[in-house]
């Protein structure tokens, strides 16, 4: 995996409650661990900046059902279903953005995260002089979705990591019809372990894997 001096990994929401066996399952949500790390590997191995989103939820929020919202109790702040999955290999150096704060607001997008020091993620990639993002994680239909389509507003270059993403399908096509859109929008696509990408420099594409 060889990638652009001014692009950053973006890991979305690869969280236990998300995972088999957690509060709000996305179907084979695990799939996505064992590219996700390779790719986390390779960034890190590359001195590129690593991020990972997490939805970080208050115990009382209108995200809930029982708070009028449409989604199960999920990723509380603090709880086990709120940690990344176990299988999941972060480098030290990670920076970790939590969303879903504001108790009003869903918190989707990982642009809406902040770090624990309260930098918005835009800001940050900013100071990182990060301008190309290889997005993957959970769910295709929701939070990668939205923050794939943020960051193409916000000017990124977006590149979505095709077996680094699983979708919820509440309704089926879901996924599909995210995944059309992001397209339509700008994103490419590619595989963590096939996927070309071209250097500054735009000299041949070198294979990742």
């Amino acid at each position: 995996m060889n990638v652009e001096r001014d692009a950053a990994l973006l890991i979305v929401d690869v969280q236990n409650d998300f995972c088999p066996n957690g509060a709000l399952p996305v179907p084979q949500g695990d799939r996505v661990v064992a590219p996700l790390s390779r790719a986390a590997e390779r960034f890190a191995l590359e001195g590129l900046p690593v991020l990972a989103s997490r939805d970080w939820h208050p115990t009382v929020t209108k995200h809930f059902q029982p708070y009028g919202g449409s989604w199960p109790v999920h990723c509380v702040q603090g709880s086990e279903g709120a940690a990344f999955h176990p299988g999941l290999r972060l480098p030290p150096e990670t920076v970790v953005i939590s969303k879903g704060i504001d108790p009003e607001l869903d918190g989707y997008s990982a642009f809406e995260a902040v770090t624990d020091n309260g930098t918005p993620l835009a800001e940050l990639l900013a100071g990182l002089g990060v301008r190309r993002l290889y997005v993957g994680g959970l769910a295709t239909d929701y939070c990668v979705r939205s923050s794939v389509l943020d960051a193409l507003r916000l000017g990124f270059e977006v590149t979505v990591l095709t077996d680094g993403i699983a979708g919820v399908e509440v309704n089926p096509g879901d996924s599909e019809r995210a995944l059309e859109e992001m397209e339509r929008a700008g994103a490419r696509f590619c595989g963590v372990s096939a996927c070309t990408v071209r250097n500054e420099g735009g000299r041949d594409p070198v294979q990742q894997g």
